[in-house]
């Protein structure tokens, strides 16, 4: 079956592109062209944002109950979890994900924002009654911010895209999601899901675009609020046009998280487990804990067992189920990784496994060795920098103080774990650590707590009532 569009999902309909541009999607693994989607331009975005400016203005969306609009979600959570498959598999197709992660978390875990949302939105306070400190009562309502522009990456795309879809539309926003040019194949998925699910037109439009047409819906005078997941980079460029605008703006951003190791640990399951918070999805996650941090009393034993950990992955085909990592997601991607495993041997660190050039068996696809640095000092632009790929490097510390303190010496504040056999001990590291979430001898997200970063990992915050109130006004009604 051909995975070719020639369309975009405007005003809840399949609209003609205004411009002639085409996204060439190309298979990491083959480094063939899989599909050819339309490129939006300038005019498609205008065009969706005029369809949500006039379904969030004049249609029924916003002024639907918070019951109805929870039931054509519902309608929609049960159609997306019939397609959970299918959309791990494309995923994995157009950017290289290993069908293990995507049918762990690509897709399922997508979902189970929708289902986790749903249940927040029931019991949320969407409007109440307060006493005022003057006497009378007053009315607290949560009003929807209006349209907005959802911004995803190519890395997780729908679970990105769910963290800011979802919330919006239970609040009773308008959306224009722009996906990655990388990955615009799973949003036109979801737009078919959308659309049986009978959410009104013009209440999601998605056009897939690059970057300078992703600008030009950033600062389109229609939109209310920018939901952005991506580099910190473009992230700065971001909130800097919006607060120029002093439009609503979250940001996801990027993070150089650390794993500390404490004495007590058991390493074995340290390993297993650093194998995954490490290196998910190839390296390719914001919340990849890159940064270990072993005692010097066991440093030696930690980099010999975290590189045989390594050493032990299967690198190859992401549709095979065997491979634990896979291709990085285009050949600047590649690039990038290898130059900074070539810096990691300039600044002076030991490479103990990988290195460049392509892994052993592998002759096409954009795959990079995965790599482990040690003797690495926490100043070393490889412990600095977000990589976005395999390679991990591990930090000698002396006592727990010296581990926080290079954990919290970051720009970034996103993730982060530690592993110990003492619970306490952990909980008190954790409560130290400047991170936005972290884990004790684990790492997930859970959708019913938020989710975001301190420092330059980001602004504001997804999941959880928190993420829901992203997308809503407070206004207050004062009564005589």
């Amino acid at each position: 079956m051909s995975l070719d569009r020639d369309s975009f999902y405007i005003d809840g309909g399949w609209a003609a592109p205004r411009g002639s541009g085409l996204i060439e999607v190309v298979s990491p693994h083959t480094e063939q062209v899989v599909a050819t989607v339309p490129e939006g331009a300038v005019a498609d975005i205008d065009a969706a944002v005029a369809a949500a400016r006039r379904a969030f203005d004049e249609g029924p969306w916003p002024r639907l109950t918070p019951a109805e609009r929870i039931d054509v979600v519902q309608a929609f959570s049960g159609l997306y979890a019939a397609r959970l498959g299918e959309m791990a598999d494309v995923i994995t197709t157009e950017m290289g994900s290993t069908t293990t992660f995507a049918n762990l978390a690509q897709a399922p875990a997508a979902w189970m924002q929708v289902e986790a949302f749903l249940t927040i939105a029931r019991d949320y306070g969407w409007e109440e009654t307060r006493a005022g400190a003057l006497g009378s009562p007053v009315i607290v309502r949560r009003e929807p911010v209006g349209v907005v522009a959802a911004i995803p990456p190519w890395n997780v795309p729908q679970f990105t895209i769910m963290s800011k879809l979802v919330p919006a539309l239970l609040a009773g926003c308008t959306v224009v999601v722009k996906p990655a040019p990388e990955t615009p194949l799973d949003a036109y998925l979801l737009a078919e899901i959308l659309d049986e699910a009978g959410v009104p037109p013009g209440v999601v439009n998605i056009v897939a675009a690059g970057r300078e047409v992703g600008e030009h819906l950033v600062s389109h005078p229609g939109v209310d609020k920018v939901a952005f997941t991506g580099s910190t980079a473009a992230g700065r460029r971001i909130g800097a046009i919006c607060g120029q605008q002093l439009k609503r703006v979250s940001l996801e951003l990027g993070g150089k998280s650390a794993a500390i190791v404490l004495e007590d640990a058991d390493l074995a399951a340290t390993v297993e487990g650093l194998k995954f918070t490490a290196l998910m999805n190839s390296g390719q996650a914001c919340v990849a804990q890159t940064r270990i941090l072993a005692p010097r009393s066991r440093y030696a034993e930690v980099v010999e067992a975290l590189a045989a950990g390594v050493a032990g992955m299967q690198v190859g085909d992401p549709a095979d189920p065997a491979s634990e990592i896979g291709p990085m997601v285009a050949a600047r991607q590649a690039e990038r990784v290898e130059k900074y495993i070539a810096l990691g041997q300039e600044e002076g660190a030991r490479l103990v496994l990988g290195g460049t050039g392509r892994p052993e068996g592998v002759d096409r696809g954009w795959y990079v060795r995965p790599t482990v640095f040690a003797d690495v000092d926490n100043r070393m632009r490889i412990a600095q920098e977000e990589i976005f790929g395999p390679v991990l490097s591990v930090i000698p510390y002396e006592g727990t103080d010296e581990a926080v303190r290079i954990a919290n010496d970051s720009e970034y504040g996103l993730a982060g774990t530690v592993w110990t056999a003492d619970d306490a001990a952990g909980l008190d590291v954790a409560r130290r650590v400047r991170t936005g979430t972290y884990g004790v001898n684990t790492y997930t997200m859970d959708m019913a707590a938020p989710f975001g970063g301190y420092k330059s990992s980001g602004v504001g915050r997804e999941f959880g009532p928190e993420g829901l109130a992203q997308y809503t006004e407070y206004k207050s009604i004062y009564t005589a």
